[in-house]
Order: structure tokens, then C-alpha cells, then sequence
């Protein structure tokens, strides 16, 4: 069984499926600084987080404003690259993206109690304003997760800062996050039933 849980095939580090929508991080988050949170609106507030609603893309790729006037900010509403989402709004049926962070079945994992107690979207998604295509950048292992339970104090990061991709310390990490495990009351469980229930 161990062999099976850290077999390359298993751990997925490198995984960049092609999306129905080339969507570019890169470009949203690295240049246009975006949130997080713009698309994925559930990560602070729910177990799972949630891939966009097609309107959260016709937010800003619409040729027209709710009230059918000419939206002045149209941005590349007519490109090819758009068709799947043309075709969501007008059939109501959800765009099919491609899960890339994907756990087994038998693990729980709850991303807002992560992201409420500091864990940066860095820490387990990797540099993603620097990514053109998103891929899985962290093994998302039983070790991997068991070795920053053990010692949090590295990835946590006051919660404003959450989303900023390219946040610094002010001060060693380890000192940081020191300060915040005690003011956010952090004290992760190693227990086998938090993640295996």
C-alpha cells in the first residue's frame, strides 16, 4: 500500500491537463492581479473550493451589459478561446473542467479551515500567477501534509495576505509564523481520523 500512495502516477506533482478553457493564471493572477477569491469564491468559506460559475467569466467577458447595452468593457468576448463559455451561458450547462488537485476518496480535507487559520494558497498550489497553465506544483501526500501539521510555523502567513502570490516575510518565516500559530489558535492534529473519517 505504500508503494501505491508515493508512486509518481499517484503523487501527480507536474500535472497540467488541458482545460476546455485556456485559461491563463499567469496573465489573471500574475499580471491583472486578481484574487483568488474572484474565481474560486468558496476557498475561505466551504470544505471544497469551487471552480467559477461560467458567469463569474462573463463578468468581465461579455459583449453586453446585464440591461443589453454594449458593455465598454468587453474583454476578447468573440475569441475562440471563449466558445465554452458562449456555450455554458447560452445552454446553462456547467464548462467541464479538468480537477487537478484531486484527493482520494478517503481522505478529508476542509480548504477553508485551512485558509482561515493562515495556510497561503502558495503553500499547497504553488506560484500560480506564474503559471500559463495551472498544474498540481506539491505532492498533496500523507507525509507531505503530515510534515506541515508538525510544523505549520513555515506556511502561514497573516490572513490578509492569503492570496498575494508574491508575499515576503517581514522577518524569518519560522519567527512569523511562531507569532501567528499562537494568535490564530493553530494546533494541527496528527490524529488519523482528522483526515481519514
Amino acid at each position: 500500500m505504500g508503494a501505491y500512495g508515493t508512486a509518481p502516477a499517484t503523487v501527480n506533482v507536474g500535472y497540467e491537463p488541458d482545460q476546455p478553457v485556456p485559461f491563463s493564471h499567469k496573465l489573471h493572477v500574475g499580471t491583472l492581479k486578481m484574487d483568488c477569491r474572484y474565481c474560486h469564491s468558496s476557498v475561505d468559506q466551504a470544505a471544497h473550493a469551487s471552480v467559477p460559475a461560467t458567469q463569474t467569466c462573463v463578468n468581465c467577458h461579455s459583449a453586453t451589459n446585464p440591461d443589453g447595452t454594449a458593455a465598454y468593457s468587453a474583454i476578447h468576448t468573440n475569441s475562440d478561446k471563449l466558445l465554452p463559455v458562449r456555450k455554458s451561458q447560452a445552454t446553462g450547462e456547467s464548462v467541464d473542467w479538468v480537477r487537478i488537485h484531486d484527493l482520494p476518496d478517503y481522505v478529508y480535507f476542509n480548504h477553508s479551515a485551512h485558509v482561515n487559520k493562515g495556510v497561503s494558497c502558495v503553500s499547497c498550489h504553488g506560484r500560480v500567477d506564474r503559471m500559463e497553465v495551472v498544474q498540481q506544483a506539491k505532492p498533496l501526500t500523507m507525509s507531505w501534509c503530515l510534515d506541515c501539521h508538525r510544523n505549520p510555523d513555515p506556511h502561514l502567513r497573516p490572513k490578509e495576505f492569503i492570496t498575494q502570490m508574491d508575499w515576503v516575510a517581514s522577518e524569518p518565516p519560522e519567527i512569523i509564523g511562531k507569532r501567528l500559530r499562537e494568535r490564530y489558535d493553530i494546533n494541527p492534529s496528527t490524529n488519523c481520523s482528522t483526515c481519514h473519517r
